[in-house]
């Protein structure tokens, strides 16, 4: 009897005592493997080219801090200016004629004919190869006096061309390749809006009597633009930095006709051996990508934005 009265106050005290506050699991474990590799690849690089850019570094020398020494460099160096102004020629011509004949190639393959599947498969083929091996391809297409090019060109009375080996031509010759083989990606892009658009507004213009061009311009182009824009955005990005193709057939001649601020940058870095001067121009570069996608950024939401107006 008193066994069972000591244990009962026992018993009771367990069953009122508190429970333990729940607390969330931590998720901690499984995101610090994440945030090393981050910090790894993506962090550390950044941060160290940052301090390179600081400090005067070439191989086989101690480092000097020279503070924005190598940015003030930049703006009264000739060679790193017209640098600038290629890069900007190329990327606007490797944007803007990929877009304009890939949005016409869409057109044509979204309508409906024979071997059409097939055609397409042919079309897009050029994006499937390596720029390396489109590169010696097209050098040897190229040459003045054995390339097809010229051949093709003498066909019609046109007398033969330089190419890549003329200061005048070797930006549009190089503009050529770069079209050539990302057209199809532009294509794929604007097939995907092209069979997102419902049929509904093609069939009112086709009882109102509207022309091919009117329904190009008024119905099948507006809802297109925002896949013209993503396919914009990625052609900017890849052309802005594009560096194979114009290594493998100019490396940046001839003399410094073709030299992008890529091709200059690795001149400057793995040639002259100057990492603090490099590691400047490519802290500059990121900035230039980075302000001509916001760029891009601003005038696709000032388009959102006056399209809810107009449809409001």
């Amino acid at each position: 009897m008193s066994a069972l009265t000591q244990s009962t106050p026992a018993a009771a005290h367990t069953k009122t005592a508190p429970e333990k506050q729940w607390r969330p699991p931590s998720y901690w474990p499984f995101v610090v493997p994440a945030l090393v590799v981050v910090l790894a690849i993506i962090i550390f690089p950044w941060v160290f080219t940052i301090w390179m850019s600081l400090n005067e570094w070439k191989v086989g020398s101690p480092t000097i801090f020279v503070g924005p020494s190598n940015y003030l460099r930049l703006t009264t160096d000739p060679r790193f200016i017209e640098a600038v102004g290629h890069t900007l020629v190329y990327t606007v011509l490797s944007v803007v004629l990929p877009l304009l004949l890939g949005t016409l190639a869409a057109v044509v393959f979204h309508q409906k004919f024979a071997g059409r599947g097939f055609l397409r498969g042919v079309f897009i083929m050029p994006m499937m190869a390596t720029p390396v091996a489109i590169a010696l391809v097209w050098t040897m297409m190229f040459h003045p006096q054995l390339g097809v090019l010229n051949y093709l060109l003498s066909l019609v009375g046109i007398p033969p061309q330089l190419w890549v080996f003329h200061p005048a031509t070797v930006i549009p010759s190089l503009v050529l390749v770069e079209t050539w083989q990302w057209t199809p990606l532009v294509m794929l892009i604007v097939l995907g809006g092209l069979a997102a658009i419902p049929t509904e507004p093609y069939e009112s213009a086709q009882i109102d009597g509207a022309s091919f061009w009117q329904v190009f311009r008024f119905i099948t182009l507006p809802l297109i633009m925002p896949f013209l824009f993503i396919a914009g955005m990625i052609r900017m990005i890849d052309a802005v930095k594009s560096f194979d193709i114009i290594f493998a057939i100019t490396q940046g001649g001839p003399g410094s006709a073709s030299e992008t601020i890529n091709i200059y940058l690795y001149s400057v870095a793995f040639t002259y051996y100057d990492l603090g001067y490099g590691s400047a121009i490519a802290v500059v570069f990121f900035l230039l990508i980075v302000l001509l996608a916001a760029v891009m950024l601003y005038f696709r939401q000032r388009m959102l934005w006056t399209e809810i107006g107009s449809g409001a």
